[in-house]
C-alpha cells in the first residue's frame, strides 16, 4: 500500500507478529520469546497487564479501527503498540501455551490483521502520544521511556534512580509532584541538588528517606496538593530542623540504584523455596479480657483471613477488589478508638499513653517495618486518621499490618487477660 508520512498498512498473520519485550507497560529481558511475554502477562506481577478485562472490553469481534504498530527489527516485525491484542490473538489461535490462571472469554479474531508498520522512531513518537498522557502510564514509566528513548531526564527520574523513593510510594509517583514539587528549586530547599543527570546530597541515606516520607505523608493528608500549598514543600518541624542542622554539611554524590529490568519466568524446574510462614495480623494471636475490643479485634482477624483466602483465589472474578485493605485499615481505627473510650481517653491520648513501652515490645523486624511508614507516635495518629478517609493510601496492605503489630503490643498493655505484659 501507499506509504504516507513513513508509514503503511501491512498485513500480517498473527503468527508472524514479535511481541516487544521492551514494552513501557512491562519491560523484561531482551531474549524472552513471545511464550515468555505471554506468560508474564498472564501471571500479571505488577498488574500491568489486565489481559482477562482487556480481552472483555474488545467485545465479540476484532476491532479494525484500532492498528497494532510494528517495526521491522531485521526481518522480524516487532509489535511496538498493541502487544495485548496480538498476545491475546497468539492465545486464541495456540500459538503459545495457555496457562490457565484466569478466566479468558477471547473475542473473534481474523488470522491476518492490518497493521501500521513504520520506523523506530515515527513508532516511538506515536506510542508517547497516544500514553505519555493519557493514564495508562504512570509518571515514572513515562520518565524512563523518554530518558531511554528521547534523551530526556528530569530530576524526578534522577531521585528515585537513586534513592527509590519515588517507585516504592505511590502517592509521590504523580504528575503533579513531578511538575510541581520535585523541582529543581524545591530540592535545592531540601538540601538535595540535580546536576547531569546524578543527585548530590547533604543527608545520609536513612535521612534521605525521612525527607520524603514526610512529604508523601502530606500528600496522602492533603495537605499538599494542586489546590493546596501548590509549588511548595510541608514538612514536619523535626524534618525542617534535620534539614537545617545539615546545612553546613558538603554535599555527597548518591550512587545510582542497580535498576533492572523485570525478569523472566523460569521455565527451569527448580526446587521449590520452602513457603515463608506468614505471620497473623498484630503480629501475634492476643489474649484479651472479654468486651468490645476482644469482639473487634477477633473480627478483624477474621476479615484478614478472608482478604488473604480471596486474594489467593486462580480466578480473578471471585477475587476482592484492590481497595479491600481499606476496610481492614479502618477497622484497625474503630479498634483504637473503642479501646480508647475503656479508658475516657480519645485516640491520639490512647496512642501517646502506650507508644513508647508497645514499641519497645516490637521485634527489630516489626521495628524496622513500623519505621519504614512512621517513626513518630504523631505520624501513627495521622496513618490512622488518614485510613478513614483515603481509600488509596489505607489499601497499603504493609503498611496496616506494620500499624496492627504495634497495636497489638498497645492492647497487650491497655486490655490483656493477664498482666498486661507480652511475652514473645
Amino acid at each position: 500500500m501507499d506509504s504516507f508520512c513513513g508509514q503503511n498498512i501491512e498485513y500480517f498473520s498473527i503468527k508472524d507478529l514479535v511481541l516487544w519485550t521492551e514494552n513501557p507497560r512491562d519491560p523484561i529481558d531482551e531474549s524472552a520469546s513471545d511464550q515468555d511475554v505471554v506468560d508474564r502477562a498472564l501471571s500479571d506481577p505488577r498488574n500491568k497487564w489486565d489481559l482477562a478485562n482487556f480481552a472483555k472490553s474488545m467485545g465479540d469481534s476484532y476491532d479494525y479501527s484500532e492498528l497494532p504498530t510494528v517495526v521491522y527489527r531485521g526481518s522480524k516485525p516487532v509489535v511496538y503498540d498493541g502487544n495485548r491484542r496480538i498476545a491475546l490473538g497468539k492465545i486464541k489461535f495456540g500459538l503459545v501455551n495457555h496457562i490457565q490462571v484466569m478466566d479468558l472469554t477471547l473475542p473473534e479474531y481474523p488470522e491476518k490483521i492490518p497493521c501500521n508498520v513504520c520506523t523506530h522512531d515515527i513508532a516511538l513518537k506515536h506510542i508517547l502520544r497516544k500514553h505519555g498522557s493519557n493514564g495508562s502510564w504512570n509518571a515514572l514509566e513515562r520518565e524512563k521511556f523518554l530518558k531511554k528513548y528521547f534523551g530526556e531526564e528530569s530530576p524526578f527520574l534522577v531521585v528515585d534512580e537513586a534513592l527509590g523513593v519515588i517507585s516504592s510510594n505511590e502517592s509521590l509517583n504523580q504528575d503533579f509532584v513531578k511538575k510541581e514539587i520535585l523541582t529543581d528549586k524545591n530540592l535545592k530547599l531540601i538540601g538535595l541538588r540535580v546536576e547531569k543527570g546524578k543527585l548530590f546530597s547533604k543527608h545520609s541515606d536513612e535521612e534521605n528517606r525521612k525527607i520524603f516520607e514526610n512529604i508523601a505523608s502530606k500528600i496522602v493528608a492533603g495537605e499538599i496538593s494542586t489546590r493546596k500549598n501548590r509549588g511548595q514543600i510541608v514538612l514536619d518541624d523535626e524534618v525542617w530542623t534535620l534539614i537545617k542542622n545539615n546545612e553546613t554539611k558538603a554535599e555527597h554524590f548518591v550512587e545510582q540504584k542497580i535498576i533492572q529490568k523485570s525478569p523472566l519466568i523460569s521455565k527451569e524446574r527448580v526446587t521449590k523455596r520452602i513457603a515463608k510462614k506468614e505471620n497473623p495480623i498484630f503480629g501475634v494471636t492476643l489474649s484479651l479480657k472479654s468486651g468490645q475490643v476482644n469482639n473487634l479485634y477477633r473480627d478483624i482477624c477474621e476479615l484478614y483471613s478472608f482478604w488473604r483466602e480471596k486474594k489467593q483465589n486462580p480466578n480473578p472474578s471471585k477475587r476482592l477488589s484492590q481497595t479491600f485493605p481499606s476496610l481492614i485499615r479502618m477497622s484497625l481505627r474503630l479498634l483504637v478508638e473503642t479501646a480508647a473510650n475503656d479508658e475516657n481517653l480519645k485516640i491520639d491520648g490512647y496512642l501517646k499513653k502506650y507508644f513508647e513501652n508497645a514499641k519497645k515490645n516490637l521485634t527489630s523486624e516489626q521495628r524496622n517495618s513500623l519505621f519504614a511508614f512512621c517513626s513518630s507516635v504523631d505520624k501513627v495518629i495521622a496513618l490512622l486518621q488518614m485510613g478513614a478517609h483515603n481509600y488509596e493510601a489505607s489499601s497499603n496492605v504493609d503498611q496496616t499490618l506494620a500499624l496492627s503489630n504495634l497495636i497489638g503490643k498497645m492492647l497487650l498493655l491497655s486490655h490483656s487477660k493477664g498482666d498486661g505484659l507480652w511475652i514473645g
